[in-house]
């Protein structure tokens, strides 16, 4: 008698923890991206701005490094990505590639160089993972390369590279001072 009493709360209770959540979380989440490797080419030479934070936000600050842009030169840009926090580190380039719909980079200096998208997603729209850069006269500029999940696209200004109504959330950016001689 105990038992048929007990089995309507025993099925119950089975059901409540055996479905699965009305709310599952995004397949596509934020990438963690601890190194930016920036490659630009011109002339049949490697120009690299790179950065590493292999243990994230706190700890060690990140490492960023970067060589001299001739100046008023073009180079093709090329950006990969990678987790190093995991063992063996896992590239990220083809990732965000594959899902270029939900991303895409932004670029913004404080002198006259000039960013270019070369790719796109397949609806069109601006990717960033190839791009051209135009440098203008000799000086200090800085560079800073931001990544977006899931941006609007379709705003007013983003398929030009505008950030400001892009919305998303920011993966990963950095930010490169960089001397161009």
């Amino acid at each position: 008698m105990k038992i048929v009493k007990l089995l309507p709360l025993v099925l119950v209770s089975v059901a409540l923890f055996s479905c699965e959540p009305n709310d599952p979380t995004d397949p596509h989440e934020g990438e963690v991206i601890t190194t930016l490797n920036v490659d630009l080419e011109a002339g049949g030479s490697t120009v690299t701005l790179n950065f590493q934070d292999v243990d994230g936000d706190g700890g060690d600050p990140p490492v960023i490094t970067t060589d001299k842009l001739a100046a008023n030169t073009t180079y093709a840009g090329s950006i990969t990505l990678f987790n190093e926090s995991e063992t063996p580190a896992e590239e990220l380039t083809a990732e965000i590639f594959d899902e270029a719909a939900e991303h895409q980079f932004f670029f913004a200096t404080t002198g006259a160089t000039m960013f270019a998208y070369s790719d796109q997603d397949n609806d069109g729209n601006p990717l960033g993972l190839s791009f051209e850069l135009t440098t203008g006269d000799a000086g200090n500029e800085s560079y800073t390369i931001t990544l977006l999940h899931e941006p609007d696209k379709n705003a007013a200004g983003v398929s030009s590279g505008d950030i400001t109504n892009a919305g998303g959330e920011t993966d990963i950016e950095v930010v490169f001072d960089v001397v161009v001689e």
